[in-house]
């Protein structure tokens, strides 16, 4: 299954304790709570310092799309980290507790989290023509440029998520200078 999404139509919700708010672009299995994921691509918008919601038995990755950044700094001292270079991913795990410092003003970034044990997937920036279905799962959105896919041309913001059993689709860049936020996942294999 491929489904196609907007980042301008997807809608927004306030974080609880009122530093930003997420738009959820993917999650696996459909539907799941923030407890139940196996996988989670979103886009946030941070607003104001304060602590990252911890997730136990979770493997984050994270990149600035837009904005000043922030500076991350976990307490066990592992992460210390400027995240100011937009589309420059960041792994961390989601089990230790993590502290946000406001670089300047509010920063837009592009989060992937997957289960530990159960699933693997890295979140990279690609300029060249790929092909969505190849892995189990995954999600791109466009960052710059036009890309076709099939008889759809992506924007900025735009983008597909795929799942298993999905037919390929070959994404091709129409511009000069393109860029595409590309996620492929896999699920890890059984004992």
């Amino acid at each position: 299954m491929v489904q196609f999404f907007d980042l301008a139509f997807t809608p927004s919700v306030p974080w609880k304790n009122g530093g930003g708010s997420t738009r959820e672009l993917a999650c696996w299995p459909q539907g799941a709570g923030m407890d139940g994921f196996e996988w989670r691509v979103s886009v946030a918008t941070i607003a104001a310092a304060g602590p990252f919601s911890a997730f136990p038995g979770v493997d984050r990755q994270i990149m600035l799309l837009d904005g000043d950044g922030v500076h991350l700094r976990s307490n066990d001292g592992q992460l210390d980290h400027d995240l100011d270079q937009p589309w420059q991913p960041l792994a961390f795990k989601g089990d230790v507790a993590v502290d946000c410092a406001m670089l300047g003003g509010p920063s837009t970034d592009f989060n992937l989290m997957v289960r530990r044990g159960r699933w693997h997937g890295g979140l990279q920036v690609t300029g060249h023509a790929r092909v969505a279905g190849r892995a189990r799962a995954g999600l791109c959105m466009v960052l710059r440029g036009r890309w076709r896919c099939g008889e759809e041309v992506l924007e900025p913001g735009q983008g597909l998520w795929w799942s298993d059993g999905t037919a390929e689709n070959a994404l091709e860049p129409l511009d000069a200078d393109p860029a595409l936020a590309w996620i492929d996942l896999d699920m890890e294999p059984s004992d």
